[in-house]
């Protein structure tokens, strides 16, 4: 019998076998190493018998797909450890998340940090066991069956709201049987590195009226060398948390009288307008005019854009003479009134609005994280109207500023292509139709991306751009959203060459993505570190004494005069300790004076994360760092 892989090389392998022996006819080390498969397309167990002619791809832990299957049984195997410590427990859902998994109970033990030790422990003897995953397929009344006479409550209700005459799927490993859709790793042995990481509460299925559960988070990797360099990536990104260091840095707070609403402090407010700044000096270069919306508009206007059908369960409402308004969550209805103010020719397309557009969406208090998710945020969109003829160019475009903007900051990134989710506006053709202009674009400019389908916003697919900071994670923060449906529902259009009326298309983009949760990102990203240009305090003069205070003023006033930030540390502190807090709040120059940088009219300059560069000519330093600032640090 003849099975082929993913290269369309084929395979002799017996009838019957199972992936365990097409790995071993293609080598015994896949045979060992291999976790889990495909079989034409469909991920399955090692032990799923395959058929003459299946197309077949085998996966080991240096792939997602088999580090994700790892994970998943790692949860499994946790279930089972906590289940045997401590027996009233009733098991919710334990999902894989990025790097690693959880599980939620209900049980009337309430874990304690002490507890983990014993369910690692106990975890250790159940890989020990090496009990198989065994696939068992039920009926309905099987599983209810099952399940009810174990007590679990949280598993009936799963299957209730499972679709009428589905088959289902069980795993069992020794004693332990859970409901789960699969695949699983082939046995409990494989399991050679784990941790369990925290404890948290959780409601049942996400719902705060339900029963609040006992969450227990871990993470699994193919060996302890792994799992030690994830550890320490840890404690390296504790160390740069930038709710930490935003206190730290006197950035930004977060008060009790308004969660979710970050306040900027003065010096935070430097760092932002310094990004705004930087983004809206690239308006002329990449041809945007500048607009502003009100931040509250009639509810008639979000039924109108869809936001009410697909979006209103996450926004704020209003009445202005009783009349029901909503405060915007997006910025792209508002950019709909600008440009049907006025009429438009086919000549001035591409129009291109872009807005820092203050945006309010309700977000529920246990998912609120600093700057990271917060439910007031500025995000720097833009809405370019143009000819279908024109898609690709601008999408293009949109690529080549989104490279600058993050070239700029040292940022790696991957890229995304996000098709049409389950409830989409807009015909399936369109969709399409938009998908491939996306699709044309990035193979143009020859980029590598993943598909991602199913995750398009309602009204269009969309680019997504996933940025790798200093330390190897990623955030997702600019998109390129084509939109086809949008001027449809607000009737917009531009004169043609034919003196008749066309609809035009309509991308919406964003580059930083909301400007606090970019903030927040390049805090971690640089530790706090930042580079001149951002830094809200770029030099600070450290006379050593008080006959030297005045040169300090002076050589400060001459630095303002430049547009350099700096301030003067005149307490009465010794040297060492005013150098060691300017280190502390990472400003990028310190400037130490003392009697002979006086006479020669110098100063002894410190660069952070550098020490000392010696003595400078005030003239000079001033120069140097001007031109660090202007480009950016990339000269």
């Amino acid at each position: 019998m003849k099975v082929f892989l993913k290269d369309g090389s084929g395979f002799q392998v017996e009838k019957g076998a199972n992936l365990f022996e097409v790995a071993g006819a293609i080598s015994p080390r896949l045979k060992k190493e291999a976790i889990v498969g495909k079989v034409n397309d469909v991920l399955v167990d090692m032990f799923t018998v395959v058929n003459e002619g299946d197309k077949v791809e085998l996966f080991t832990l240096d792939s997602k797909e088999g580090l994700d299957t790892y994970r998943h049984s790692s949860a499994h195997i946790m279930a089972e450890a906590v289940g045997e410590l401590f027996p009233d427990a009733k098991f919710g859902i334990g999902p894989v998340i990025e790097n690693g998994f959880y599980y939620d109970f209900d049980t009337s033990h309430i874990f304690t940090p002490e507890d983990l030790e014993k369910i690692e422990k106990k975890i250790s003897e159940i890989v020990k066991r090496n009990s198989p995953f065994v696939r068992r397929e039920l009926s309905r009344e099987e599983a209810l069956e099952y399940f009810a006479s174990e007590g679990e409550i949280y598993k009936v209700e799963l299957i209730n709201d499972l679709p009428e005459g589905e088959v289902i799927s069980a795993y069992e490993q020794g004693g332990f049987m859970d409901l789960c859709r699969g695949p699983q790793m082939p046995s409990t042995g494989y399991l050679k590195s784990f941790k369990l990481m925290s404890l948290a509460g959780a409601y049942w299925r996400g719902n705060e009226k339900n029963k609040m559960l006992q969450r227990i988070y871990g993470t699994s990797f193919a060996n302890k060398k792994e799992l030690s360099a994830y550890l320490i990536l840890l404690e390296e990104a504790k160390k740069r948390d930038h709710r930490k260091l935003g206190a730290e840095l006197d950035l930004f707070t977060i008060e009790e009288e308004g969660p979710g609403f970050p306040i900027f402090l003065p010096k935070g407010m430097i760092l932002r307008n310094e990004l705004e700044n930087y983004m809206k000096g690239l308006y002329g270069k990449w041809g945007y005019d500048e607009i502003n919306t009100p931040i509250i508009l009639n509810r008639k206007l979000w039924e109108q854009s869809g936001h009410w059908d697909h979006y209103h369960e996450n926004m704020y409402f209003t009445e202005i003479d009783d009349v029901p308004f909503a405060i915007k969550p997006m910025n792209c209805p508002g950019c709909m009134l600008v440009y049907k103010h006025g009429q438009h020719s086919y000549r001035e397309l591409p129009i291109r609005y872009a807005e820092m557009g203050l945006v309010h969406r309700h977000e529920k208090s246990g998912v609120l994280h600093g700057l990271m998710r917060v439910r007031a945020f500025t995000q720097d969109d833009a809405h370019i109207f143009m000819l279908y003829s024109q898609i690709k160019e601008e999408i293009k475009k949109v690529i080549e500023m989104v490279d600058e903007v993050y070239r700029t900051f040292n940022f790696e990134y991957s890229v995304e292509l996000s098709t049409r989710p389950e409830k989409a506006m807009g015909s399936v053709e369109l969709w399409n139709q938009a998908t491939d202009a996306l699709k044309d674009a990035l193979e143009d400019l020859e980029m590598p991306y993943e598909l991602n389908e199913g995750d398009g916003a309602f009204y269009g697919p969309k680019i997504d751009f996933h940025l790798k900071d200093s330390i190897g994670r990623t955030w997702q923060c600019g998109t390129i959203q084509l939109d086809f449906q949008m001027p449809e529902k607000f009737d917009i259009h531009y004169i043609g060459e034919d003196g008749s009326k066309h609809r035009p298309a309509m991308i919406h983009r964003a580059i930083f993505g909301s400007i606090e949760r970019f903030i927040g990102i390049l805090i971690e990203h640089y530790a706090g570190a930042f580079p001149t240009w951002l830094a809200p305090i770029q030099v600070k003069l450290v006379p050593i004494a008080e006959p030297h205070y005045n040169f300090a003023y002076s050589v400060a006033e001459k630095l303002r005069r430049s547009g350099i930030r700096c301030s003067v540390d005149d307490r009465n502190e010794k040297l060492g300790y005013k150098i060691r807090e300017g280190q502390m709040k990472k400003i990028p120059y310190l400037f130490v004076i003392g009697d002979k940088e006086m006479s020669e009219n110098k100063v002894a300059a410190r660069k952070y994360g550098q020490g000392d560069q010696g003595a400078f000519d005030v003239d000079v330093i001033e120069t140097l760092i001007a031109d660090e600032i202007r480009d950016k640090g990339n000269q």
